[in-house]
């Protein structure tokens, strides 16, 4: 790894890198929106601002779609843009520009110290404290460009959809196959004397295919995502696997109402400790819209919960060296035997509620949820009888009351089976009671996004159907 630490417009200008991209002309990019970055910090001192900071994140690469071996699309992208905010004492404005010359820079510096003025005065207002800012961050080894041709994109999903369309007659239509390959720099500066970037990629495939039996019809999918190319699923197994989760669906039923136990399956469990996030976040506390309230230090979940935060694992795909204020990011407890250990503060709500930043402004980094030993076998078994929820529809969660209602699909189990599809039922609950009637976690655990958990079960909800 290459570190290239040197002076310009009075801040450091940091720049991370392996050896084996160093030559890679994104590392010039960086180095230009850093340049870039010092210049409009420095304008708005000169303007009067008493702080400024500024950040940039940009992505480019090519986007490929297919239906039935047909191309529909193929994109080639380049998005970004730099934001500045500028503090007039307590007064803050705002701006933005894709363009990075100097003439567009002294525009928006010019605009942002103009829009503060026209601002209330807010005295939670500013930049997170110097102590708190990462000056020594290290390559997380994020980076890792992959050059795929058009025709190449192209060739992926076709045999993703070929795999789907080819492993039964009943798979009688395609949705459709995406690849995805970007590459992107995010870069962040403030007049605390911070500057540092660091490249990342993200490659994707994915496809969604139709089946049917008899008159009924449905649809489902299947991807894989990686910070390296060569680390994706083979398009071929991409398609077989949409196809097979299709094809499970067929002959749904509908099932009676009643209370019952509910297995969620590992790639939607994540999203019970979405809504997690969305209660100990920093906005929804200082507003006091949230179910979760004075609850730091106390149990919220089945003792049995434990998630730590890691946000620097090697090309995770939530990793991160700091948040969007250059705050540094650390590894952190957030539950302990079911007790919520921290909220999740950017500095403005920090500052809101007396408390310090936790290095959470733009999001988590990679939450890793501790699984209680089962596979999901061994879940099925312990539930008994019961709802294996593979699909959730709908957004009726509300983080002010904890109250959960939702569409669903997924699978009907008897004595640890799985016998037969359901659909078109609504299962809900309230967020606490769920939380505390997590009985297990299994160990099949998803990898693909920044909450990786297992399967879980929840002792009873209200499933409504016939």
């Amino acid at each position: 790894m290459l570190c290239l630490v040197y002076y310009s417009y009075s801040h450091y200008l940091v720049i991370f890198m392996s050896e084996q991209y160093r030559s890679d002309p994104i590392f010039k990019q960086i180095s230009e929106v850093e340049i870039a970055v010092a210049q409009v910090l420095d304008k708005a001192k000169k303007l009067g601002a008493t702080s400024a900071e500024a950040a940039m994140s940009s992505t480019s690469g090519l986007s490929v779609t297919t239906r039935l071996g047909e191309v529909e699309t193929i994109e080639f992208n380049q998005d970004g843009a730099l934001g500045i905010s500028v503090y007039v004492g307590n007064k803050k404005g705002s701006a933005s520009t894709a363009d990075l010359s100097s003439k567009a820079l002294d525009l928006v510096v010019n605009k942002a110290i103009e829009i503060a003025k026209y601002t209330s005065e807010d005295p939670f207002n500013g930049l997170a404290d110097k102590s708190l800012l990462e000056f020594s961050q290290s390559d997380l080894d994020l980076y890792h460009p992959w050059q795929v041709t058009p025709e190449q994109g192209i060739d992926f999903c076709k045999q993703a959809e070929d795999a789907a369309l080819n492993s039964d007659d009943r798979i009688v239509n395609s949705d459709g196959a995406s690849f995805a390959s970007h590459q992107g720099l995010r870069v962040y500066g403030n007049s605390h004397g911070l500057i540092a970037g660091f490249p990342r990629t993200r490659h994707s495939l994915s496809c969604m295919v139709i089946g049917q039996e008899g008159q009924q019809m449905e649809r489902d999918s299947a991807y894989t995502t990686s910070r390296i190319g060569d680390q994706l699923k083979l398009a071929s197994a991409v398609g077989l696997e949409a196809a097979t989760e299709t094809l499970a669906k067929l002959n749904s039923r509908k099932l009676k109402t009643g209370k019952m136990p509910v297995i969620f399956r590992a790639d939607i469990a994540s999203s019970l400790f979405g809504h997690l996030i969305s209660a100990i976040g920093g906005g929804a506390l200082y507003r006091k819209s949230s179910f979760l309230l004075d609850s730091l230090g106390k149990p919220i979940f089945n003792k049995l919960v434990n998630v730590e935060e890691k946000p620097h694992i090697l090309q995770g795909m939530a990793s991160s060296p700091f948040d969007s204020e250059g705050v540094k990011t650390q590894d952190r407890i957030i539950l302990s035997n079911g007790e919520l250990q921290t909220y999740l503060l950017a500095s403005y709500a920090a500052r809101k509620l007396d408390m310090t930043p936790t290095g959470h402004a733009g999001g988590i980094h990679n939450w890793l949820v501790q699984s209680t030993g089962g596979d999901l076998e061994a879940l099925l078994s312990t539930m008994g009888t019961g709802l294996f929820v593979t699909e959730l529809m709908g957004q009726g969660v509300n983080v002010i009351t904890g109250d959960y209602s939702r569409g669903a699909a997924g699978f009907w189990v008897e004595n640890g089976i799985i016998q037969y599809p359901v659909s078109e039922i609504t299962i809900a609950g309230n967020l606490k009671d769920m939380f505390k009637g997590i009985a297990e976690i299994g160990s099949d655990i998803d990898y693909r996004g920044s909450i990786q958990t297992g399967s879980i079960l929840v002792e009873e909800m209200q499933v409504s159907g016939e």
